[in-house]
């Protein structure tokens, strides 16, 4: 089956700076899961991936533009320290990475500034204004079910859990 529109793509990725320093993997735990042609992926991602089929494995290098956009100006924003996501009783300072939940689901931030009871954040992703190399297996192509398009989403492991 080929990776279009509507199809439930599973698959692995490694994402390196140009380097070649590994920077994220998903190998090694389960697929990341997706709805393909629903804006619910990076679009370079999606792009690389349409056409290919279930066992395809290649590697694509992607401007941030399509990935985790540009650094925008001005992002930083102050928040009270217990809505920081993270390890447990860790003590945040400058540059650690965090979880907030938003309105718009979790969004990755950096720590910038650190107080007793508020920090600054910035909430560029930590990986915002670099071309990125990505290794890509894709390890499963399923047609999405109605309640998937629906929905908009993948349900199941490594997609949308209801």
């Amino acid at each position: 089956m080929t990776i279009e529109k509507d199809k439930v793509v599973n698959f692995h990725y490694r994402i390196k700076d140009l380097q070649g320093t590994e920077l994220e993997s998903s190998f090694g735990h389960d697929p990341a899961a997706y709805l393909h042609g629903h804006n619910n992926m990076m679009i370079g991602i999606e792009k690389a991936l349409e056409g290919k089929q279930k066992g395809d494995e290649f590697s694509v290098e992607l401007p941030a533009s399509e990935t985790f956009g540009e650094v925008k100006e001005n992002a930083e924003q102050r928040i009270s320290v217990k809505h920081l996501q993270g390890e447990k009783n860790k003590k945040w300072k400058p540059g650690m990475t965090a979880v907030v939940h938003t309105d718009k689901g979790a969004m990755e931030v950096s720590i910038v500034k650190v107080g007793k009871f508020m920090v600054t954040v910035d909430t560029n992703h930590p990986l915002a204004g670099q071309t990125l190399l990505f290794d890509l297996k894709v390890e499963e192509v399923r047609a999405a079910s109605q309640e998937e398009i629906a929905h908009g989403h993948a349900h199941g492991v490594g997609g949308h859990q209801h």
